[in-house]
């Protein structure tokens, strides 16, 4: 029998010098840098032809897809296993120890942007193919790892592949956790739009919060001309003091400027996270506001405050397989002149339709002069425990982990996993392993990582020995 474990190990200096070499290309999607040549920016574009260029030393068949997604091939056959993962990363934000896109190893973990989400995961799936090509392994199937470039936003990328390629027979995405998510939640952005204005002692100028609609907004920052500067300024301080965030207070020319510093968690997760923003809707709630800016401040602090289970709507959801229904609150703006927009994220089981979220929001977003509207959502997400694919990468893990009490999971997080009919999410954080993605000082414990190279290499070889 083989030993993955050791064969894992030995990859271990090749597979960290790779790894971190992607880790340094700063791969986030900027729209304002897009080109016809690199639509997504020019930075994950950069990320897959150094990816498909490593491939491609190490014998595979690659091709690049119009600098969106790309894929390195192996082996022939009717069949096809995918390995879906992704090079783009969230964008760093602030609170870092060290540099995001310069890692280092600390106390044996990776710490840097993308090594937890989802270059390390990726590049251990890659790795556990490569070896297994290395030591003379014929797959009787094709086996395709596929790379998108925007998996953190709109998977358009991976859309492409899907338009021009043809779907593969099934497989898995490296972009989770063990042992195996076989069904992923569905998902909807609410969007809540809203005018501008003033009309009170106090006047919000503007708010703004977050980076991405997946992530629990760190920071929150908000401009107000008050009536009475040191007394706003003894609030906020009191306020800070009586809850579980950080936050400063500056005057300048247009007014006082309030900031507060909480805790950035992944969207499917917001209850590991402070939402800055939130609590900033909250201590402006004790300042003298009129008009759209206290409809919008009075909104967020008193229905989307410390409510990440849609409590304040129509109750707590649950669905006995797949779980909770979550709202993470991840994009706010106000603008005194140009009004602005909250998106309410939802992870949503079945039982639930975007439909009926926007009904029970409606009446409350009217009260408060807004509108609401969603323009694009997935729906729930399920293969069978019982299918051989989900049992194969579960003897897997139970194989490499010794985990006998594991069993396959559904989760909020939604993976390229849901693209295939037979796709499932397949690691590569470990169930004790705390999950740092979308955060600052994001890491990977580096034995985790091999252990993963390990689960992947036995994985892989008995789907396409089979």
């Amino acid at each position: 029998m083989t030993d993955w474990q050791a064969k894992a190990n030995e990859q271990k200096e090749n597979y960290l010098n790779d790894l971190i070499s992607l880790v340094k290309i700063p791969s986030v999607r900027d729209d304002s840098k897009a080109t016809d040549e690199y639509p997504l920016g020019p930075a994950p574009a950069q990320a897959l032809s150094a990816f498909l260029e490593m491939a491609e030393q190490d014998g595979f068949k690659t091709k690049n897809i119009d600098n969106l997604v790309g894929y390195a091939e192996w082996g022939q056959g009717d069949e096809t296993l995918a390995i879906l993962a992704h090079l783009d990363v969230m964008p760093a934000g602030n609170g870092w120890n060290s540099d995001p896109f310069n890692p280092i190893i600390k106390d044996d973990n990776l710490i840097g942007r993308g090594v937890s989400d989802d270059k390390g995961p990726g590049m251990a799936a890659y790795y556990a193919m490569k070896t297994l090509k290395d030591m003379g392994v014929e797959p009787n199937k094709k086996v395709r790892f596929i790379v998108g470039t925007d998996e953190e936003s709109n998977w358009t990328g991976m859309k492409r592949y899907f338009e021009v390629e043809p779907e593969p027979t099934y497989g898995f995405s490296p972009d989770a956790e063990f042992p195996v998510i076989n069904g992923e939640k569905g998902q909807v952005s609410l969007l809540l739009d809203y005018p501008g204005g003033n009309d009170g002692d106090d006047l919000l100028r503007s708010f703004k919060a977050g980076l991405r609609f997946n992530m629990v907004p760190r920071e929150a920052d908000a401009v107000v001309e008050t009536a009475d500067n040191e007394q706003a300024v003894a609030k906020f301080t009191a306020f800070l003091d009586a809850n579980p965030i950080e936050g400063e207070c500056e005057l300048s020319t247009d007014g006082l400027h309030f900031q507060v510093i909480g805790k950035a968690a992944h969207g499917m997760e917001p209850e590991k996270g402070i939402n800055a923003a939130t609590y900033l809707a909250k201590f402006l709630q004790s300042l003298s506001l009129g008009g759209q800016a206290k409809q919008f401040v009075d909104f967020v602090a008193d229905f989307l405050h410390l409510d990440t289970r849609f409590n304040n709507f129509m109750g707590a959801y649950r669905d006995d397989v797949m779980g909770d229904l979550t709202m993470n609150v991840g994009l706010l703006s106000f603008d005194d002149t140009k009004g602005g927009q909250i998106d309410m994220n939802f992870r949503y089981p079945k039982g639930v339709t975007p439909d009926g979220l926007q009904a029970k929001v409606l009446p409350v977003a009217k009260e408060h002069g807004m509108t609401v509207h969603y323009e694009k959502f997935e729906v729930p997400h399920y293969v069978d425990a019982n299918d051989p694919l989900v049992k194969t990468l579960m003897k897997a893990y139970i194989d490499q982990t010794g985990d006998e009490n594991a069993r396959p999971e559904v989760v909020g997080g939604g993976t390229y996993g849901r693209l295939m009919k037979r796709g499932v999410a397949f690691g590569a954080l470990m169930p004790t392993t705390p999950n740092t993605m979308h955060q600052a000082n994001e890491y990977q414990p580096v034995n985790d990582l091999l252990k993963s190279m390990a689960i992947y290499m036995q994985a892989i070889n008995d789907l396409v020995t089979d």
